[in-house]
Order: C-alpha cells, then sequence, then structure tokens
C-alpha cells in the first residue's frame, strides 16, 4: 500500500518545471559558453563542461563518473557534435539516478501488515525539516491514514511550537513534553499513543545538532531502542531532510549523519530557490540513498515524491 500511486500529474509537473527553473537556466546559460565556438565534443568541450557541473553542485565525484561516461562514448563513436551533448548528458544523468532510484516513482510506502508505520526525520536545524513533517503529514491524511506526530526535539521551544503549528494546520494529534525532556521519552510516549489510537502512520521529529556527532549518535540510537519497546522494528524509514540550496553544505551534513545512523531515504528541499539543482543528483550517487521527496516550492502540495524521470526530463527540457 503505498503512499502514491498517482499518475505524475500536469499540475506536479508545472510545479517541478518551475521549481528547477533557476537551476537549469544557470546550468544551460553556463553550458551554452562552454560549447561556444564548438562543433565537436572534444577534450577543451570535456574539461569545460567538467567546471560547469562541479559549479553546478553535481559534486566532484559524481561529475568524474558523468564525464568519463562522456569520453567513453565520444571514443566510441568517434564524431559527436556539440548540438547532441544536451541528449547524452541527459541519458548519463538519468542512468545514473536509475542505479540508486531503481522505480520511477519512489515513495515511502506502507507495507501490508506494519501499523503503525514509524518515520524517524533527522536533519539540522533550519533545512525545512519541520515544514517537510508538515507537508508529509498533509499528504498521508490525504491518502486517507491516521497520522500522529512526535515533537522529540526538545533542545528548542520554537522546534515543538513550529511543529505544533503544523499539526494544527493538517488536523493531526501531536504528542509534546516540556522542553528540555527527554527525546527518548517522547518518542516512547508517541508510539504507545498511536498503538492506542490504532494509527498508521507516526513521524517523529528529533533534534538537529551536528556540533556533536557522538552526542547525536548516542541519542538517536537511544531513541531507537527506547521506541522499540513499544513497536519492534521501529524506525521503519529514517529521513534525512537536506537543504539544497546550501550545495556543498548538503554533501557534508549527510555524510555526517550516514555515520551517525542509518539513513535510509532523502528530501532534499528548497529547490526552487536555488541555482544548486545539481546538488539532488551529486548527493543521490554519492551517497547511495534514495531521494524520495524533493521540495520544490512553499505550498503544502509542493512536496514531490521525486521522479527521476520526471526531475530529469524537467532539468533537461
Amino acid at each position: 500500500m503505498s503512499l502514491f500511486k498517482k499518475i505524475f500529474s500536469k499540475e506536479k509537473k508545472e510545479s517541478l518545471d518551475k521549481g528547477l527553473e533557476k537551476s537549469k537556466s544557470t546550468f544551460f546559460t553556463k553550458l551554452s559558453k562552454a560549447v561556444a565556438g564548438k562543433s565537436k565534443v572534444d577534450d577543451d568541450v570535456l574539461d569545460n563542461l567538467e567546471e560547469v557541473l562541479i559549479a553546478s553542485d553535481v559534486g566532484v565525484d559524481t561529475t568524474l563518473k558523468i564525464i568519463d561516461r562522456i569520453q567513453a562514448r565520444v571514443s566510441k563513436d568517434k564524431y559527436i557534435g556539440t548540438d547532441e551533448l544536451n541528449s547524452i548528458l541527459k541519458e548519463e544523468i538519468a542512468g545514473l539516478l536509475a542505479e540508486t532510484n531503481t522505480e520511477d516513482a519512489v515513495d515511502l510506502s506502507i507495507p501490508e501488515g506494519i501499523k503503525p508505520y514509524v518515520i524517524m526525520v533527522v536533519g539540522v536545524n533550519g533545512v525545512g525539516k519541520t515544514t517537510t513533517i508538515g507537508k508529509l503529514a498533509s499528504q498521508f491524511k490525504k491518502e486517507g491514514k491516521k497520522v500522529i506526530l512526535g515533537a522529540a526535539d526538545t533542545f528548542r521551544a520554537a522546534a515543538i511550537d513550529q511543529l505544533q503549528i503544523w499539526a494544527d494546520r493538517v488536523d493531526v494529534p501531536m504528542v509534546r513534553q516540556e522542553m528540555g525532556s527527554d527525546p527518548a521519552s517522547v518518542s516512547f510516549d508517541t508510539l504507545k499513543s498511536a498503538v492506542a489510537q490504532d494509527a498508521d502512520v507516526v513521524i517523529i521529529d528529533t533534534a538537529g545538532r551536528l556540533h556533536n556527532k557522538i552526542n547525536l549518535m548516542n541519542e538517536l540510537t537511544k531513541i531507537k531502542r527506547v521506541m522499540q519497546k513499544v513497536v519492534d522494528d521501529a524506525p521503519h524509514e529514517v529521513l534525512l531532510v537536506l537543504d539544497g540550496s546550501t550545495g556543498q553544505n548538503a554533501f557534508e551534513q549527510a555524510k555526517q549523519f550516514s555515520l551517525a545512523t542509518e539513513v535510509t531515504s532523502l528530501a532534499v528541499t528548497k529547490l526552487d530557490g536555488t541555482a544548486k539543482g545539481g546538488v539532488v543528483i551529486g548527493i543521490s550517487d554519492q551517497f547511495q540513498i534514495p531521494v524520495k521527496y524533493i521540495g520544490v516550492g512553499e505550498g503544502i502540495d509542493d512536496l514531490q515524491v521525486f521522479n527521476k524521470t520526471e526531475f530529469v526530463d524537467s532539468f533537461f527540457d
């Protein structure tokens, strides 16, 4: 049973196109300069393309993979015109994304027999974590699911209050304690409440602190251990939220959180306000963790299920 089983609608495609507009425009302006005066893809064009991809926050390692693949095609075909570069790039990037995101539209599916389905959301403060949780809760509720939120980021009063605003807006219950309470205790109470209320989905917010990785690791491990006293295999999903507009900083956050806990999926937010949309390609490739959601606007429906085919089409359209 999946959250989304709908065809990628015209409205969602338009929202995606608009959300990636700034990234696309910047990328193709740079690409045009990279091939200016050239009719054939040669070493100079590839060197320029390498710079364009790195400047678009695709990341060095992923960029080198893409360049190697294009170089192999150039060697094989002997003559590839610069007018073909766009379609070749599109094919190679789609191929890279396919290696991590094996399905066209990945979603937070809820397997039969798992109830409540527990999602633990991690990420540093300011990346759009609370907003992502609120939008997810809205999407699940629209699908007829009973959702409960848990405010386990107890280190900031603002975090609890922000989540409460979203819970009220979406009209779902939220479990909270006083600021400074034990996050594991909040998580325990949330799951107990979810089981008692026969909820379908539980979404747990956690503290976004990275200044001390050991503390973060210990805290997340404790939350998991305490949740498992109520639901044996909780959490079923660990969703890392990253701010796409921070570019390379998002790579570092992905690295640190992957070391601190077992991240199973990614949400990349704020892509509509940045020219750094290439970060989705690099992060997906480098960490081999599926990107499940992307944020392409501020509207409640602008958190989209990541569809790799539609993403590449929008980026290269």
